[in-house]
């Protein structure tokens, strides 16, 4: 990979490059239009680079530079510094983590038939988002379909909470109950009070498990495609799990099920 040794150093506000890092910083949807995302900090840049990915721009502020590790900056073929201002401008975090990769980003993912998947109907908090794309990666889905409506996965909030699991997984946006169909797998949903329990369910594998909107559940059209309803036994009497905690729990039992079924 060629290695730009001459970075180049930018220091005004009204600069192009700013004004596009900018907008992928604070608009969480803007790497749809720019198809590009920005990933600040060296726990999501690292994870990135663990999974085989190269970033198209190394960005670090000023301050930083001298001392950023040189294969932070030789990952990219092309450096770029900005002064620390400009980079404390830029950050949508509340203490600037000082250096970046700007990656490319595909938004025409398709489908992947047959691959274990989480389908997300509708979930709307960041936070929430996130947290699953930990669970399905840490639990071996290797895809993930956001139907229209489900936070955008690739904003700030949703890279940060998702932890680097974002770069395990297949991630696909925008996508429809047909596309739910395509899968070919069986679809298990989650319900608060009815359905089999899950600690008493045969659960299949490989599968597709949805997960739904943080107040209304999943919704009427993938509740009649599913094959399986599955609800969590909570004794302590809480009316509903959050959803993020929900899907650790049902995305853990189907992982427990498919070791079984290999030992």
């Amino acid at each position: 990979m060629t290695f730009a040794a001459q970075p180049m150093h930018i220091k005004a506000r009204d600069n192009a490059f700013v004004k596009s890092l900018r907008r992928l910083s604070q608009d969480s949807t803007a790497y749809r239009k720019q198809a590009q995302v920005w990933l600040e900090g060296d726990h999501l840049c690292r994870a990135a680079l663990a999974r085989g990915l190269s970033p198209q721009l190394a960005v670090f502020s000023e301050s930083f530079w001298p001392l950023a590790p040189k294969e932070w900056a030789q990952a990219a073929p092309k450096v770029i510094v900005l002064a620390d201002a400009l980079f404390a401008e830029i950050s949508s975090l509340e203490s600037p983590a000082h250096m970046g990769y700007v990656m490319a980003w595909d938004g025409a993912a398709a489908v992947r038939p047959g691959v274990s998947t989480v389908v997300l109907d509708r979930v709307q908090d960041a936070g929430n988002v996130g947290s699953i794309l930990r669970s399905a990666s840490a639990f071996g889905f290797g895809q993930v379909l956001a139907l229209k409506g489900t936070a955008a996965l690739w904003s700030q909030k949703v890279l940060r909470a998702g932890m680097g699991a974002h770069f395990g997984l297949h991630l696909v946006e925008s996508a429809s109950e047909a596309d739910v169909q395509a899968l070919q797998l069986p679809l298990v949903v989650t319900s608060s009070h009815q359905g089999t329990l899950i600690h008493e369910a045969d659960l299949p594998w490989p599968c597709a498990w949805a997960m739904g909107h943080e107040g209304q559940g999943v919704g009427e059209a993938l509740m009649q495609q599913a094959q399986h309803r599955i609800s969590i036994a909570q004794p302590g009497g809480e009316e509903s799990l959050n959803v993020g905690a929900a899907a650790a729990i049902c995305l853990h039992a189907s992982s427990v099920s498919m070791l079984r079924r290999q030992g």
